[in-house]
Formats: C-alpha cells, sequence, structure tokens
C-alpha cells in the first residue's frame, strides 16, 4: 500500500488558531472550522491523525503549555487552575492548507445527559463557538500504521472513533478494499457521514445503530463485528471508541486467529451506566 502515514512525530508542533465557524451538520455532529498564520506549521498527514486540544479557561486568555521534544504534562500542570486550558484530545476531520491562513475542520459529537442537557466542556464549547475565540493545537501524529504487506482493512468504531475512521477511508488507496463497522445514533448521522468523504468502491460500510437508549455505546458495532467472517491473515484492524468495544473487538479478532501486531486499538472513555 501506498502513503502510509507516519506514526507520532518526535518533535511534536504546538500550533493556535481562532474559530471561523460552526455548524451542525447532523444531530450527533458539530462541525468546527479554526484556522490562522498560527496553523502554518502544522504538518498534515491525513488519515487518523489527531491533537491535543486546548481551550481557554473559563474568563481567562489562552495559556498554553510550553512543549519540549514530546514533554508537556508537567508545564501544563504548574499553569494556575484558573488559568489552566481545557485539554481533549481530537482528531483532526479535514485540513487545507492553501493560503496564508490554512484551516482545519474539527467533528465535535454531541451528547446529552439523561436531564437532556448537552455533556462535555468541548461540546458546549463547539455549539456555543464565538468567532475570533483562539485555541491551542498540539500535534499527536496518527494511529493508524497497517505493515506493508496488508491485503485488506477492518475499520470499527462508535460514534466518538467516526471522525478517526472517515479520515482513514478518506485516505486510504482508491483500491483498497475491506469492511468498516460504523455505530451511530441516527439515520440522519448515517447520511451526513456517507455524503462527507468518498470511501474505496471495495470498502464495504456496515451502519448500525443502538438497540435502546441505555445500550453501552460500541455495544451495537461489537455485537456486527462478532457475526463477521474471520478476517485474512494480511488483514490489518482498526478499533477504537469507548473502551468495551476496543477491548471486546480485540479479543474476538484475536480469538479468529488474526496476529496481534495486526492489531490497533483504542479505548477513547469508558462509559459508566446510569443508575437511577
Amino acid at each position: 500500500m501506498s502513503r502510509l502515514p507516519s506514526q507520532m512525530p518526535a518533535e511534536p508542533v504546538m500550533s493556535t488558531a481562532k474559530i471561523l465557524a460552526s455548524e451542525q451538520v447532523s444531530p450527533s455532529f458539530q462541525r468546527v472550522t479554526v484556522g490562522g498564520a498560527g496553523l502554518g506549521g502544522y504538518q498534515w498527514r491525513g488519515f487518523d491523525q489527531w491533537f491535543r486540544l486546548f481551550l481557554p479557561a473559563p474568563g481567562a486568555d489562552l495559556t498554553l503549555p510550553t512543549v519540549s521534544g514530546r514533554a508537556w504534562f508537567r508545564s501544563y500542570l504548574s499553569i494556575p487552575k484558573d488559568r489552566r486550558p481545557h485539554c481533549a484530545n481530537y482528531t483532526a476531520a479535514d485540513f487545507r492548507p492553501d493560503g496564508a491562513a490554512p484551516e482545519m475542520d474539527i467533528n465535535v459529537v454531541l451528547h446529552w445527559d439523561h436531564d437532556g442537557k448537552l455533556g462535555g466542556r468541548v461540546a458546549e464549547w463547539a455549539v456555543s463557538a464565538e468567532v475570533g475565540s483562539p485555541l491551542g493545537l498540539l500535534d499527536q501524529g496518527v494511529m493508524f500504521n497497517p505493515p506493508p504487506q496488508t491485503g485488506s482493512f477492518l475499520l470499527v468504531a462508535e460514534q466518538t472513533g467516526l471522525p478517526a475512521v472517515r479520515g482513514i477511508l478518506r485516505d486510504l488507496p482508491a483500491n483498497a478494499r475491506g469492511t468498516a463497522v460504523i455505530e451511530l445514533p441516527t439515520e440522519q448521522d448515517v447520511a451526513w457521514f456517507t455524503s462527507s468523504v468518498t470511501i474505496p468502491a471495495e470498502m464495504s460500510i456496515h451502519c448500525v445503530y443502538p438497540q435502546s437508549p441505555g445500550d453501552t455505546p460500541g455495544a451495537a458495532a461489537l455485537a456486527k463485528l462478532q457475526t463477521l467472517p474471520a478476517p485474512e491473515p494480511d488483514a490489518y484492524a482498526f478499533i477504537v471508541g469507548e473502551s468495551h468495544l476496543a477491548a471486546g473487538g480485540r479479543r474476538t479478532l484475536r480469538r479468529l486467529g488474526l496476529d496481534k501486531d495486526r492489531i490497533c486499538f483504542k479505548g477513547f472513555w469508558r462509559h459508566h451506566p446510569h443508575k437511577p
């Protein structure tokens, strides 16, 4: 395969940007467009390239940690709490490097708690984004890293992993073949997803939905994965999202005989069932 991504950079770059626009593109996703000359040093690799997103503390100017090589967290903790920025991990949905002011899209998952309130600091930021507000982005490279001799791909995610899978589908060679299993909350989310990216013709896409509102996110995707035929020995699997999906998907594929070095799995978060 050509255009295989590199992994985490040895010298991650901290970039700055400002909000340019924010739009709800489907019931469960808000697209925030950021840009500016501060993104000029961002080294775009595509695929599932991710970054640390830094948002200003409430009522404070944006204060960013000092980055030395891959070290930044100690500097981050040294920032006084009232000025310490909120930090979260996000995937770059799209990047447009042309011109003096590059632009990046960030697709943010929208979810609501049991009282109907929008949950999550970044989701709140996305829907109330003010044009011109600053943010910081620390490049972390990519996780998707198939071996040179890869014959097919198996991509599995629930909604929090969809931006990563979407980026991989966008950047795979046109002749790539394989399967993607994606769990999304609504049919409208599926319509947006399939219209927002060009999918290789030989990639089979399975979109599934939770069976009930109380289901663990990722359970439907894991159940679908368990019905699929065993992957070929030269397949490469990428399973991301809720922790139970990532770990359960890996166990499933190991039982089916896929070598552990051909499985990339990452739990982005852990679901805690609501107790009345």
